[in-house]
């Protein structure tokens, strides 16, 4: 192994998922800037850092040092000292004011702020306010970068290691010895894996009990996030031995201790549950039951005479089907509206509040997401609040609104629920009166909730509940392809594809993944907005079956962010360049900051001196701090998955056999459900009709339909 040190000029490239970096240093001896690779992610530029490592030739971008260990020392220059400060290593010191602070300390700057902050105060333009940030801020990447170290020392990404210390703060280092495997249950974006590399580096047993117990709830929480409530006895020992490579008997064991203590719980037929959803799925059951039970003010009335005032008062004409789900609803405590596009839920459920409004009774609407909220506000003309907003959720405090404080309102209507999960319902449903009339309405050959459970098929498959379903096509819809070829495609169908320029659905015939590709950014970029007079970044909207390949999100959205914002105020974070302008989706709840995932906003101010920027979220300014974007992505391109509740003007999506693994027949439905006005499907028709033909719903572990019949057959 050779030696090599050097002052760091700039960093290339840095995945902050696993903390392989790319990075120039100047290095005495080398004439030129020398190529340095490998896990450096706690460098920053200006520091002084002694490499070990070999040389290595690479064909593409030639020669290269290859490093295993490395140390960084404080730079010792002035010029060194600025270019660190101004690096973005510590809150409140940006490229300007190093250079201020540098001017007035030199050499000694590094020692000021280590010994005597207070003294920064003698510096133009800073004032307590932000000598105060800068002293918190370097103790913090002190305490980090101790963090780092340990976490080197083990085997493990530095790029955690921000994350674990705004997590666990000084105690992180004694939380990771003491029980490693917590990082995977309190930490987003470090699982079981790296959590378990960390165990076995600090010399925790392969057969031990807390990897084993770890093991299993890692394994039920794998299943989950496939959308099961619960594994049966014999798939999760035969997973997690899978993982963990070690012997059946002391999985079983291990099981029958957990089971004990109730880290986990076993229910009928074997199934076993993490508590969480155990509880969810038993609560949600004996709520609807106990709503069922409970009569309400409207349950007599005939609501003809009313329907009859309203269709005169609209000037609108409801059909048959319509009435009866009107009067189902007013005569229902808990009922379910559903259907297709064009078949007139929108309608049917504006009637329904209308009716119940003219009954004197007062009406709650809400939603799982803020689009599909907005959207049925825009619809209905009445408040629509998340599920969220609704339950006054609070991140420490939990959901406000609860069986102690239920919510006031005669009516409660839910819109896409085929997007609510188990945990989100249960939620709701206790913060409902039992005397409050419920009406889910929702499209149930829509992909299902991304989280566990299938609430609004299981509810209608228990048969306890009134459901109606809207089948009827109406007149207007008949004239859009788009809604037509929805319900082509839900009746294994395959879609009418050719047609007239004026019609509002097409599809471009393109076989190889990279013509795929240049086609969606020339349609985006140019033919599109140019027919259309649309704006390319608001109303067009790429939908994908996967994240990867070349007709990909991921890949997708670096062409499109290329092509329709070449702004040049950028902040880097892992392999993503964020820049002022760009469309971006939130991929993970955050309580805190009331955002979502799924919302989508748009970047609107980048500060390079503070590490921060700023999402506009439907007019709401959201701050992030550079260590929080690893919960954003751009979203020129975005899964069918994360479209859920979303409409928007223009959909154009890639489906190709690249993307043969995940091509159903309920992802094309919903992804051709997401266009109002304009659907453009660019691949193959071999790849249309495979989606067309998989009807293979994969059956989710649940058990809500059977708790339900079960209630139901007690009460007889």
């Amino acid at each position: 192994m050779e030696n090599l040190s050097g002052i760091v000029e700039r960093i290339t490239y840095q995945n902050e998922e696993n903390g392989f970096c790319v990075i120039k240093i100047r290095s005495k001896g080398h004439p030129d800037l020398v190529t340095i690779v490998g896990n450096l992610a706690a460098v920053n530029v200006g520091a002084v850092i002694r490499l070990k490592g070999d040389w290595r030739m690479d064909s593409k971008f030639g020669k290269q040092f290859s490093v295993q260990d490395y140390r960084e020392e404080v730079p010792a220059t002035v010029a060194g000292i600025e270019k660190y400060l101004g690096s973005g290593l510590i809150k409140g010191i940006g490229p300007v004011y190093a250079k201020k602070i540098v001017r007035k300390f030199k050499e000694n700057t590094l020692h000021i702020i280590e010994d005597s902050p207070d003294r920064l105060i003698e510096v133009e333009g800073i004032g307590s306010k932000r000598v105060t940030i800068i002293k918190k801020a370097w103790q913090e990447q002190k305490e980090i970068k101790n963090v780092m170290l340990f976490l080197q020392s083990n085997g493990v990404s530095t790029a955690y290691a921000v994350k674990i210390y705004k997590t666990y703060g000084e105690k992180s280092i004694d939380i990771v010895q003491e029980n490693p495997y917590r990082l995977a249950e309190d930490i987003w974006g470090i699982g079981f894996r790296t959590a378990d590399k960390i165990a076995l580096q600090m010399g925790i047993g392969k057969e031990s009990f807390e990897r084993c117990s770890a093991g299993i709830v890692f394994m039920l929480n794998e299943l989950s996030n496939e959308g099961h409530c619960f594994a049966t006895r014999e798939q999760l020992i035969e997973k997690t031995e899978e993982i963990l490579e070690i012997s059946r008997p002391i999985i079983e064991e291990t099981l029958g201790n957990i089971l004990l203590n109730q880290t986990v719980i076993m229910d009928e037929e074997d199934s076993i549950f993490l508590p969480s959803f155990y509880y969810s799925e038993v609560g949600t059951a004996k709520r609807i039951q106990e709503i069922i039970a409970t009569n309400s003010q409207f349950q007599t009335v005939n609501a003809a005479d009313t329907i009859g005032l309203i269709e005169k008062e609209q000037e609108i004409a409801y059909d048959d089907i319509q009435k009866q789900a009107i009067q189902t609803a007013v005569q229902s405590k808990f009922m379910v509206l559903t259907g297709g596009p064009g078949t007139g839920k929108t309608t049917t459920t504006l009637a329904i509040i209308q009716v119940f409004e003219h009954l004197g009774a007062t009406v709650l609407l809400a939603a799982p997401t803020g689009r599909a909220a907005k959207r049925m506000s825009e619809a209905t003309g009445k408040e629509a609040k998340t599920i969220h907003r609704l339950l006054e959720f609070k991140p420490t405090e939990g959901y406000k609104k609860n069986e102690e404080d239920p919510l006031v309102c005669d009516v409660l209507i839910i819109d896409e629920v085929s997007m609510v999960d188990i945990v989100l319902m249960y939620n709701l449903l206790k913060a409902v009166d039992n005397k409050t009339v419920v009406i889910l309405v929702g499209d149930i050959d829509q992909l299902p909730s991304v989280s566990a459970g299938n609430v609004l098929q299981d509810i209608i498959d228990s048969s306890i509940v009134n459901v109606v379903k809207l089948t009827r096509i109406f007149r207007q819809a008949q004239g859009s392809a788009i809604i037509t070829n929805a319900h082509r495609i839900n009746k294994g169908e395959f879609p009418e594809l050719s047609g007239s320029r004026d019609r509002d659905f097409f599809f471009i015939e393109q076989e190889h993944p990279e013509l795929v590709a240049s086609t969606i950014r020339d349609l985006c970029t140019k033919r599109l907005p140019n027919y259309y007079n649309i704006d390319a970044v608001n109303d067009i909207q790429v939908l994908c079956p996967m994240q990867r390949g070349e007709s990909g999100a991921m890949n997708l959205n670096q062409i499109l962010q290329e092509a329709l914002n070449p702004c040049d105020i950028v902040m880097k974070f892992g392999g993503t360049s964020y820049r002022l302008h760009d469309k971006v989706m939130q991929i993970k709840n955050n309580y805190d900051k009331n955002v979502f995932n799924g919302d989508i906003g748009k970047i609107t101010a980048i500060d390079t001196e503070e590490r921060t920027l700023i999402i506009t979220f439907d007019g709401i300014d959201v701050e992030y701090d550079v260590t929080e974007l690893d919960e954003i992505m751009l979203a020129y391109a975005t899964t069918v998955h994360k479209s859920q509740g979303s409409e928007y003007k223009v959909v154009v999506a890639p489906f190709t056999m690249q993307h043969f693994m995940m091509l159903q027949r309920n992802l094309l439905y919903t992804c051709v459900t997401r266009a109002k006005k304009v659907m453009v499907l660019v691949g193959t028709k071999q790849a249309i009709a495979m989606a067309v033909r998989n009807h293979k719903i994969t059956q989710r572990n649940t058990l809500l339909a059977n708790r339900l019949r079960r209630l139901e057959w007690e009460k007889h």
